[in-house]
């Protein structure tokens, strides 16, 4: 199980950060998400569920 986060498709909303601040944040120098934790949780499904670009996988 992981989570992982397309950058090239990243737009850097912040929804998964918001959703779930356990498992992402916005990297402020990049303005992407990225993974701080690979704990797979129900929240980090739902914020994967959430991005508006379809750039996180959480399986």
């Amino acid at each position: 199980m992981s989570i992982k986060i397309n950058l090239d498709d990243c737009i850097g909303c912040g929804v998964c950060a918001e959703l779930c601040p356990q498992n992402f944040k916005l990297d402020e120098i990049e303005g992407k998400s990225m993974v701080i934790d690979q704990e797979l949780t129900q929240s980090a499904k739902e914020a994967a569920d959430s991005c508006p670009v379809s750039a996180i996988t959480a399986e």
